[in-house]
């Protein structure tokens, strides 16, 4: 169990809210010793605003700790964290709690619950249509996945609330916001959710005595539309937030500084940004969330591709997230800065300040682990039709399983900076479902590790995009259909994500493409219509 160790001192922040003081209030006369009795972790929580407390539970296990370090227990009384969230949703004002799971394509599924019914749903769970693992992203219903359809009469699935995932949206009148997970009806995860998958990753990792830490950036579209207009205007001629290529604007920030505002309420979701700014490309921005453990990270990046839409709908922005929305124009990123550390969060294992490029032995066999499942992989980093548009020789994106040093044009870009040392896995686009992405890099990482793979290939100094055009190294797969029957027949993928898992997901993709191939597409008309 994780105790929180809350902090009753006699002044409390004005921002204060929701009657969790009077709560806490009540509980400074509990004997510590009786509550932490050494089976339990506990840390010290200096705020007791909702949103906050989650950051300082998360930093736990990824700041160092100095040697000798004590809390303060004097003034501290242990707090247990279900409870204390149970009793600021009784108090709150709001009649109802929002939540939200993810769908295999990254896409939050949730509903509203009556706040009566919350303490039943954290106690016992609820159900959940299965449906949202048997139909893609347009809500078609998948015709080759076994785990649900017609054949099962689409059952309910048990959903259970993380009371970990705990916020309230300021945008939305601070309505209490929970995550939730999709178990058997035994209690056991359910295999092909993804949120479970990247929890067995890092479970993993931590059986290994590794902590998987990351940071995730995005890029994405903005444009002064909605969703009538863009179907108005058949997807064509929209009006970008701003126009022209101007990567690293003050000027376009500043003329957009109402909607650069609003995106930083995301602190205030839990979804602590490191970096805002333009990219270049009409209307584009870049985001760098806040490093975390793996789960955690998962969670941000999965509500930040949620949240941006929402913020931006507020202000008549459509914010879009697809990997290429035009040919001529820049793709958008999904990009994962990785490294390993030990536990209890004192030490980087990915940095080696005795090594010529200080990069740790362990350090070389994850990125060489990476490289070597990437091509068969690739289905969890570019997981639609659209992701192979962005995955194009010169246009700032990887095609070819290659690493090197501060290098933008590789797979995995390694930066040596002491404590920080880490590899930023440059594969993924801003499309893809951040709980897969993570929960595969990581396990292909840990695969190298634990098999001491060498990293035999030489750090690229150069243009990447050369080697592959002299054949000094392979090119990437050119589409979904040729990614994912590599990955339909990957052992390796079945034995550290889960054979159910995987299978489900590469029907998904073979339904995905299948989709896409009986279309007629506008490139078809113009072509053919008239000179065939």
């Amino acid at each position: 169990m994780l105790n929180i160790i809350q902090k009753t001192s006699k002044s409390y922040p004005s921002s204060f809210k929701n009657g969790l003081r009077s709560f806490c209030s009540s509980n400074i006369n509990n004997n510590n010793n009786n509550n932490n009795n050494g089976n339990n972790k506990s840390i010290k929580l200096d705020f007791i605003e909702p949103n906050k407390y989650r950051e300082k539970v998360n930093s736990y296990s990824t700041t160092p700790k100095s040697a000798g370090s004590k809390v303060d227990d004097s003034i501290y009384t242990i707090v247990n964290t279900e409870d204390l969230i149970l009793n600021q949703i009784k108090l709150s004002k709001s009649p109802f709690i929002k939540v939200a799971g993810a769908d295999v394509d990254g896409v939050l599924r949730g509903k509203y619950l009556d706040k009566d019914k919350f303490e039943s749903a954290v106690k016992k769970g609820f159900g959940f249509c299965s449906v949202i693992f048997g139909w893609d992203s347009g809500d078609v219903c998948y015709d080759n996945v076994s785990f649900t359809g017609n054949h099962t009469g689409y059952p309910d699935i048990n959903a259970k609330l993380d009371v970990s995932t705990y916020r309230t949206i300021p945008w939305e009148y601070d309505v209490p916001f929970f995550l939730m997970d999709f178990i058997k009806p035994n209690g056991e995860p359910l295999p092909i959710c993804p949120r479970q998958v990247l929890k067995r990753v890092v479970k993993m990792c931590q059986d290994h005595q590794l902590e998987p830490l990351m940071g995730m950036e995005f890029e994405w579209y903005n444009y002064r539309e909605d969703n009538h207009s863009i179907r108005e205007k058949s997807y064509n001629n929209l009006t970008p937030l701003t126009n022209g290529m101007f990567g690293y604007s003050l000027l376009r920030t500043s003329q957009n500084s109402e909607f650069m505002n609003s995106l930083s309420e995301l602190r205030g979701f839990g979804v602590p940004l490191e970096g805002l700014h333009t990219e270049t490309g009409p209307g584009v921005y870049e985001a760098a969330i806040r490093f975390s453990s793996a789960l955690e990270a998962g969670d941000r990046a999965i509500l930040f591709k949620q949240s941006a839409k929402e913020i931006a709908s507020l202000q008549g922005i459509i914010a879009s997230f697809m990997a290429k929305p035009f040919q001529h124009l820049p793709g958008c990123s999904g990009h994962m800065h990785q490294n390993f550390a030990s536990l209890d969060g004192s030490k980087n294992l990915f940095h080696d300040p005795s090594a010529p490029d200080e990069m740790s032995a362990m350090f070389k066999s994850f990125v060489a682990g990476q490289l070597l499942l990437l091509p068969e992989f690739l289905p969890f980093y570019a997981p639609n039709i659209n992701s192979y548009k962005r995955l194009v020789d010169g246009y700032w994106a990887p095609t070819t399983p290659t690493w090197g040093i501060d290098n933008r044009t590789v797979a995995i870009r390694v930066l040596k900076q002491g404590k920080a040392t880490r590899s930023e896995f440059r594969v993924p686009g801003s499309d893809v479902n951040p709980y897969i992405s993570i929960a595969a890099s990581f396990a292909a990482g840990l695969y190298g590790v634990l098999n001491k793979l060498e990293l035999k290939q030489p750090p690229v100094t150069k243009n990447s995009y050369d080697l592959y055009k002299q054949g000094l190294v392979p090119r990437l797969p050119r589409s979904l259909s040729e990614s994912t029957e590599l990955l339909a027949k990957s052992k390796i993928a079945k034995e550290l994500l889960g054979s159910d898992f995987v299978d489900h997901f590469v029907e998904t993709r073979r339904w995905e493409y299948r989709q896409f191939n009986h279309q007629v597409h506008k490139w078809e008309l113009e072509r053919y219509f008239e000179i065939i």
